[in-house]
Formats: structure tokens, sequence, C-alpha cells
């Protein structure tokens, strides 16, 4: 199959292209610059780069008709405008699936747990928003004019080479380096907030599952979530093992650590994640389209906490 990878140098790209080209496709990536990939891989030398910036809108829309592919994987679209752009013009392309990449936070405060990805959303902010918008689109669209679309929405994405959400709920790495130098660190309320970590190789391998297995993906959404989540206290308990540490935790009520935090950046940041707390569910991922993650979320982090102490982002003494 001839596929298109719009935004496929990034952390699910990176490990995405490679997996659909050792399958055999035909895989063009399409992005503003060609840059390298988080991941080396052999692969990548068979992948075809184009490049094309998406707020060119009639530039992009009319190469995507001209490429006319089998299948679109749009990791980069965060605009419900730029989801009706693009369904207008793969109507017009041979196209037999279309699978967006949304995020759990399309997803406001949990009331059930765990989350059913086709459930009701009330996302919390404009990310968010855009998001569930194109969802609700798509589905539409799918429902009453056949439109072949999948709605992928992963977790905190993670890996080794970029920084993930810490403990606190925000992307601080000081925190890490103060755990590895046996500090005790501190978490808002009681720790029991939760995060919902996945390994960037996961949620490229559940877009392959959902393409190899169309029928079922069609007009569905998923999450590309580990097996479980973790909360605060857990993730930082990890993590002072991990770094063969004393574990040492306070905790305070959300406007007092707010005040200790003093950094409006992270503190929005913690909101935002802790506020949306859950467990996603991926039972109609494993039983449609046969997605069984690698990685728990305790592995996940590590692995891309040893990425950090690697490139020397964490010092470990």
């Amino acid at each position: 199959m001839k596929i298109v990878v719009i935004g496929g140098y990034g952390h699910i790209g990176s490990y995405l292209v490679p997996k659909l080209v050792k399958l055999g496709n035909e895989v063009i990536v399409i992005s503003r610059h060609e840059r390298h990939p988080y991941v080396d891989d052999w692969a990548w030398q068979s992948a075809k780069f184009v490049a094309l910036d998406r707020n060119d809108t009639k530039t992009f829309t009319q190469k995507l008709i001209e490429l006319d592919a089998d299948v679109v994987i749009d990791l980069v679209n965060f605009k419900f405008e730029n989801t009706k752009e693009i369904v207008t013009a793969l109507k017009e392309t041979k196209l037999s699936h279309y699978l967006f990449c949304s995020s759990v936070w399309a997803h406001g405060r949990a009331q059930v747990l765990p989350v059913n990805p086709n459930g009701v959303k009330a996302p919390l902010d404009d990310y968010g928003k855009n998001k569930y918008q194109s969802e609700q689109y798509l589905k539409e669209e799918y429902r009453q004019n056949g439109f072949p679309a999948t709605v992928i929405m992963p977790g905190q994405i993670s890996g080794p080479g970029w920084d993930i959400i810490n403990p606190e709920g925000n992307q601080n790495m000081q925190v890490f380096q103060d755990i590895a130098d046996g500090k005790q660190i501190t978490l808002p309320n009681f720790g029991m907030e939760t995060l919902h970590h996945v390994h960037a190789s996961d949620v490229a391998q559940q877009f392959v599952d959902a393409v190899q297995h169309r029928n079922q993906a069609l007009g569905e959404s998923f999450h590309a979530v580990s097996s479980n989540s973790i909360t605060l206290y857990g993730y930082a308990q990890v993590m002072y093992h991990f770094f063969h540490q004393k574990a040492k935790i306070d905790f305070l009520p959300w406007p007092d650590w707010v005040t200790k935090l003093d950094s409006p950046v992270d503190s929005d940041k913690t909101y935002y994640h802790i506020a949306r707390s859950g467990q996603y569910s991926i039972e109609n991922a494993k039983k449609l389209i046969g997605y069984q993650p690698q990685y728990s979320v305790e592995e996940t982090i590590e692995l891309s906490i040893q990425g950090a102490v690697n490139r020397g982002v964490i010092r470990v003494k």
C-alpha cells in the first residue's frame, strides 16, 4: 500500500515509519523540514520525504490529492479546520483509510473508570476541544458519508530522546535531578492523581494494528496507552527506586503546592494533567485490532529516564 504519514519525524513517527516500511508498504513522510528521527533504523532509507507546510492549505491539500495514497496517517493535526480541509481533499482520492491522531486530552475529568474512548467527552482546553471536534466530525463523516476514519488517542507519549511528564505532572526535569540526588520532593494533594504514560513505539504499533485491521477499526476510537495508569505517588516511588535512593515524599494541598512551586508555567501544566486523572481503557483496541502494549507504564518511564541520563539531562553521581 501507499501510506502517507503526516508529521513522520516526531515521537510517534520515529517508530511508525520503520514499522510500516518493514511490512512492505510504500511510505511517504510529509513534514515542513526533513530532520533526524528519534530512532535510527535502516528502514528510513526506503521512506520518501515530501516537504509541505500545512499552513499553506492550497499547496498542502493539492499535493495530498496528487499523491493519491491508500492510507493517510495524520499525526500533527491540531485544529478542527485542518480536519475539515483534509477530509474534503481526501474525498477526491482513492483513500481507503484515514487515521487521525487525537489525544486523551480530548477527555475532560473522568467520571467512571476505566474511561471509554468512544464515550462523551468534555475537554478542558482549546487543544482538547479541537481534538474532540475533529473526532465528532470524523465519526459523522463515517456514519453519513462512509468516510473511512479511525481515531487514535495517545496518553502521555514517552520514550528515550525527549523530556517526559514528571511525578509532579509537568515537564520540569529538575524533579528527576532532585530524586537522583536523594532530595525530598513535594507532590500536590495526596499524590493520588494519575498519569497514563505510553511508549511511543506502542502508540506507533496501534496505528499499524488499525491499518492491518481496517474493517474493525473504521468508525472507532482507541486509546493508545499502556495497560495501567500510575499515581503521582507511585511514580515518585518508582523513580527513587530507580536512582537507588530512599523515598522522601511530602504533600501539600493544591493552593499551598502552587505557592511553593512558584512557577505558573509548571503549575498550569500540572493542573491540566492531574485534572484529567484517569485510567484509559484499551479493551476495544485489544478486541478489535489486537493491540497489546509491549511496555508497562513503569518500563516506559524507566526507559525514558535512562535515556535522559544517557543524554546528560540528569546527572548521576
